[in-house]
């Protein structure tokens, strides 16, 4: 079990990843590169990871020197969230967010390495794991108290580099390493459980590699928490998280074509009605 950062304040969470995704939409006005039903899924997750999870080094930042935690965004293509999170935690700017997939912008479509609060360049799926998998390994043989958090998207879990660092990560007894899979049963433009039926059960597969594994509705921030807190913490760990593609936004949820496309003007009145309607 880890030791709590703060009192956990559910209200909070929930008015903040409204805020995240009303902004992520507010991009989609500005440029049409973009991963909106991935970020969605996804945004929960990594405002838990950021916001609740990763402990703060002495100037009260999550990212930068002396802060214990490491997030690695192995899911490239929900670099929104990440993107909007850190630019609300005054680690990205806004000249660099406005830049996004802009010409002469910092940033593209998925991360790189080099932009403030980016630990690697991931967007080649079934890479990320492994990178935060050795980025654990070396603080645990350093003896640093520290813990390596990444989340992954379903489809990339069925990369067989992935599974390599599931392996190694048990095997060399990495507990330090936290997972969290966005499981919205989506990849780009097809269903997980139609292209690929033998992916299911995750956890049971994860558990057969040497995990400690659970499953939880991965929109429920409370329930996102409550389970990385309570893990035992004597080997990896990972959360199979139940998500919705385009999460919150009806005419978006598990339809395919939201993978990489941005809402006219009238889809994104409506997005944005019924996000502050929810």
């Amino acid at each position: 079990m880890l030791d709590r950062r703060n009192s956990y304040d559910a209200a909070a969470a929930k008015a903040r990843c409204k805020a995240h995704r009303k902004a992520i939409l507010d991009m989609t006005q500005r440029v049409t590169a973009l991963h909106v039903g991935g970020a969605f899924s996804a945004t929960e997750a990594v405002d838990c990871i950021y916001y609740d999870l990763m402990r703060p080094n002495a100037e009260g930042k999550v990212v930068g020197e002396g802060a214990p935690d490491t997030f690695l965004m192995s899911k490239g293509h929900g670099y929104m969230i990440q993107a909007i999170i850190l630019n609300g935690l005054g680690i990205m700017s806004d000249e660099i967010l406005n830049g996004y997939c802009t010409p002469g912008g910092l940033i593209g479509v998925h991360p790189d390495y080099g932009v403030p609060g980016i630990e690697a360049s991931t967007g080649a799926l079934g890479h990320g794991l492994s990178m935060a998998m050795g980025m654990a390994y070396a603080v645990k043989t350093q003896g640093k108290d520290g813990v390596v958090y990444t989340v992954l998207s379903d489809g990339e879990v069925q990369e067989g580099s992935t599974w390599e660092a599931v392996l190694i990560a048990s095997s060399r007894g990495v507990n330090n390493l936290v997972a969290m899979v966005d499981n919205n049963n989506m990849q780009s433009l097809g269903f997980t459980n139609e292209t690929h039926p033998s992916f299911y059960p995750v956890v049971d597969k994860f558990v057969a590699f040497g995990w400690e594994a659970v499953e939880v509705d991965g929109h429920d921030s409370q329930a996102i928490y409550d389970a990385v807190m309570n893990r035992k913490g004597d080997k990896p760990f990972v959360i199979n998280l139940k998500t919705t593609k385009g999460k919150g936004v009806s005419y978006m949820e598990s339809v395919p074509m939201w993978h990489y496309r941005s809402p006219n003007p009238e889809e994104y009145a409506q997005a944005i009605r019924e996000i502050d309607e929810a």
